[in-house]
């Protein structure tokens, strides 16, 4: 990748999805911020299913299970036609957050929703869950990029489909009144200890075991059912004081979601959660191995705002280690995909109108096979963001391969390739990819080329 002094050029590929033909880039930091100002046009345009649509699915499902029990031998077909409103909403989806990536005018609020959709990883484990990510990220994440974070931690936390990835619907006070009831009723650490570690203060943070056990404590009482959403049981919660990094929550009866959120709007403030929050915007935007003081900078500003995202993302940047030499990071495979029909610029309708099969073809199989299958990270705690974690033989494979492949999809709309390298790389492209695309032997292969190059798969 050459190296660029070009601002526009840095805004548009390390804090959005790439240079597009048809869109200008932003030439500054206000321009950038810009974008969070404005109107949210790309949900409007291509939106994504909620909870209620998840809840109305697990209602179905269970009456049709429910019916089959019961000897109905037509239920079956139901199950079946669940499934697949389950399935095809998923692609909808897929599309939909595929289209805003490559088409939205602002490309950081994709590129935001991304950063905190993955930090707070959420999976839908079963079949009439795996639109519980797009609910998520609809309701949880979009809502509040530009708010506080102890507002997102707050709505992320309590969200259904993170209650039911991480089991919480099944933790239950160990004195509770529920468990004096139910002999296997008892306490699940999981949400407690992935807010701690991996939400908020971070794996070398300054607490203990027993802060996880007393926090998980906290949390109980958070709970969901397909018929009325999220709920909080009183019942179920652990009666008493918890003690959560030397502050005590709750002890009054009944249990009041309040203590939660109070617990919630205390960690997000502590020190240790700005730093951990400041390295990975760092990281995910700007290196692996980010300048410290940028870092620095940017939790000095998330603290003395309250937590203030905006403020947060500003400080950033300001900061001039946000705006060194492009190459420090490479591209995601859903980052790749994005960018490069960004680049291309096909009519928008061709990629949110893809059929079933094309979806699956040209986007579910190529993720999976670069390593990031769609809404199924590995764990909670979201895709890799080091190098290493991407560039293997098979994956750099795979994007060779789309690459050529989807060239050869949007054949008709490609421009020539001379044109191509500068379009979709800006001053950021190498005297060897210009002189390589301009000796293409045809617009398939030279845009193709230009894809699968080095150039283009680090930003």
């Amino acid at each position: 990748m050459a190296g660029t002094k070009d601002v526009s050029t840095i805004a548009a590929i390390r804090y959005g999805y790439g240079l597009s033909p048809d869109q200008s880039s932003p030439t500054d930091t206000q321009a950038l911020l810009a974008q969070l100002d404005a109107p949210d046009t790309a949900a409007l345009r291509w939106p994504l299913s909620g909870t209620e649509f998840m809840r109305q699915q697990m209602s179905d499902m269970r009456a049709a299970r429910k019916a089959v029990r019961d000897g109905d031998e037509s239920a079956q077909k139901r199950i079946k036609a669940t499934r697949k409103r389950v399935n095809d909403q998923m692609l909808v989806g897929l599309r939909a957050q595929l289209a805003r990536a490559s088409l939205s005018p602002q490309g950081l609020r994709e590129r935001l929703q991304y950063f905190w959709c993955n930090h707070f990883t959420v999976i839908g484990k079963t079949g009439v869950t795996a639109t519980a990510p797009d609910a998520f990220a609809k309701e949880a994440i979009r809502p509040h990029l530009t708010g506080t974070f102890a507002q997102m931690l707050r709505a992320a936390v309590t969200h259904p489909a993170m209650l039911l990835y991480l089991d919480q619907t099944r933790s239950v006070g160990p004195q509770s009144a529920y468990a004096k009831k139910r002999k296997n009723a008892g306490l699940n650490e999981n949400l407690g200890r992935e807010v701690l570690e991996l939400h908020t203060l971070g794996v070398a943070a300054p607490y203990t075991q027993e802060d996880v056990r007393q926090f998980a404590k906290l949390l109980t009482g958070l709970g969901f059912n397909a018929e009325q959403g999220f709920v909080f049981h009183t019942d179920w919660a652990q009666p008493g004081a918890e003690l959560v990094l030397g502050q005590h929550y709750g002890g009054k009866t009944p249990a009041k979601l309040s203590d939660i959120y109070a617990a919630l709007d205390d960690i997000a403030l502590n020190p240790a959660t700005a730093h951990h929050l400041a390295h990975k915007l760092a990281v995910h935007f700007v290196a692996d191995q980010p300048d410290p003081d940028l870092v620095t900078h940017i939790a000095s500003a998330y603290l003395a705002h309250d937590s203030d995202l905006r403020a947060t993302y500003a400080a950033m940047l300001e900061h001039p280690a946000a705006w060194g030499p492009l190459g420090g990071k490479v591209r995601q495979p859903w980052d790749f995909m994005a960018a490069s029909l960004r680049a291309i610029a096909p009519p928008a309708n061709m990629i949110a109108d893809l059929d079933e099969k094309k979806t699956r073809s040209w986007i579910v199989a190529p993720l999976r096979a670069m390593g990031q299958p769609y809404h199924k990270a590995l764990g909670p705690n979201g895709w890799a963001e080091d190098a290493s974690a991407w560039i293997t033989p098979q994956a750099l494979a795979t994007r060779i391969s789309w690459a050529m492949r989807i060239a050869a999809l949007y054949e008709r709309y490609l421009p020539d390739p001379r044109d191509f390298v500068h379009s979709a790389l800006g001053d950021a492209a190498s005297p060897t990819l210009i002189q390589a695309a301009a000796r293409a032997e045809s617009k398939r292969e030279g845009i193709g080329l230009i894809l699968a190059s080095a150039d283009y798969n680090r930003r």
